[in-house]
């Protein structure tokens, strides 16, 4: 027998998924920290994305620094911060925050910036105010691109948010680590699949949420 027969067996058996230490609590937990993570950088870097995309200004600082954040060591994050701030959640969130940042960032003022300048001048040739243009015209039209960075930092979140088990928090990692540890490699393989689906299903939702988000001008254009 090999290891995937293995695996699929601990998968299929009922005892697996029930119980505060089953599939179900633990998927539920990585599905919560990677929302959290997810909406705690949403907060930080939308605002300031749609304001560089806006304005046009830190944006070579903005654009240099995503892409030092981007080459961080996730895991090298979460053992510094477990050093300083203990074994628990908060450790790996700030890591996991961290992680997501870049990517929405970059989301939020690429969608700002992919608006015509002449869409821009036209509305306030029109009399609208620079937020009036911002609200009401460059946030929709850039949505796509901001789901974009949403979904890639989705992807990245989902993929790391195993490490929370390295100091002691839940989610699927505790079945890769717990595996690694007891030489089950059954286990292991198991968390490994089980995060692989739960990434898909988070690409699946973000291309659904992208296309839905078009706006319908857009799309009518790109069918005639």
């Amino acid at each position: 027998m090999n290891y995937f027969d293995e695996m699929w067996q601990w998968l299929t058996d009922p005892n697996h998924w029930v119980g505060p230490t089953g599939i179900w609590v633990r998927l539920a937990e990585h599905v919560g920290y990677t929302l959290i993570a997810l909406a705690l950088a949403a907060v930080i870097a939308v605002p300031l994305g749609w304001g560089i995309g806006h304005t046009g200004r830190g944006r070579q600082f903005v654009v240099a620094t995503v892409g030092a954040a981007r080459a961080l060591p996730t895991l090298g994050l979460v053992t510094i911060f477990g050093l300083l701030m203990g074994v628990g959640l908060a450790a790996p969130m700030a890591a996991f925050v961290i992680l997501a940042i870049p990517s929405i960032l970059a989301g939020a003022y690429a969608g700002v910036e992919s608006v015509e300048p002449q869409t821009v001048d036209a509305a306030t040739a029109m009399g609208m105010t620079g937020r009036q243009v911002l609200i009401g015209l460059e946030i929709p039209l850039g949505l796509p691109l901001l789901l974009g960075g949403l979904r890639s930092a989705a992807l990245q979140v989902v993929s790391t948010a195993t490490l929370a088990a390295y100091v002691g928090s839940g989610g699927l990692g505790r079945f890769l680590f717990l595996g690694l540890k007891t030489q089950d490699y059954a286990q292991m393989l198991a968390g490994a699949l089980l995060v692989i689906v739960l990434a898909v299903f988070f690409e699946v939702v973000f291309a659904g949420l992208q296309r839905v988000a078009v706006p319908r001008g857009v799309v009518a254009l790109v069918k005639e």
